[in-house]
């Protein structure tokens, strides 16, 4: 778990890039462990590779080193067509396990309810394990698309399922990039 200065931090950081109409809700498992890294912080120097491959998803074959040297600009750009992320723990998990996500999806339903995306995304084999059935029985617009994190060498099997994920909404890929 992380500490009320470094929850509250990462919730400003993600308000500040968050959408008036969501089209497309990405739902990680948790934070990063390292409070320094989260997919809305503009100055993550490295590991941070939900961000780089969704954006390389979205906008093209971009340049690692121009989506971090730019890297709120991409984010006002995803904001702009309408793309979010959230998190099943949004305060942190020590260990992440499927038995600790399982208590966790009855406030993801209302949080994603709440939010009334077009689509959701379920980033990560786990989040899809524990999610994907309860939000389609809640009604929720979530496509039927199991992906791995896209780290530890997963990068292409995330760039193909995400991609494909993304082919199932309405969203336009490649979207504009930052000017």
């Amino acid at each position: 778990m992380h500490s009320k200065a470094d929850i509250a931090k990462r919730a400003e950081a993600a308000a500040g890039f968050r959408p008036r109409k969501v089209r497309l809700l990405l739902v990680a498992e948790a934070p990063p462990c390292d409070t320094s890294r989260y997919f809305y912080f503009d100055d993550v120097p490295n590991h941070d590779w939900l961000y780089v491959y969704v954006c390389r998803a979205l906008f093209g074959d971009v340049e690692i080193a121009d989506l971090r040297a730019r890297k709120a600009e991409y984010l006002r750009a995803l904001c702009a067509f309408g793309v979010f992320m959230i998190d099943v723990a949004p305060d942190g998990m020590s260990s992440p396990k499927l038995k600790q996500l399982k208590p966790l999806v009855p406030g993801l339903i209302a949080r994603c309810a709440a939010i009334k995306p077009e689509s959701i995304v379920l980033i990560k084999s786990s989040v899809y394990d524990v999610a994907f059935e309860a939000l389609r029985g809640a009604g929720l617009p979530v496509i039927d698309e199991r992906m791995p994190f896209p780290a530890s060498g997963q990068q292409p099997a995330f760039l193909r399922a995400f991609s494909d994920a993304v082919g199932a909404t309405t969203l336009k890929v490649p979207i504009p990039r930052p000017r």
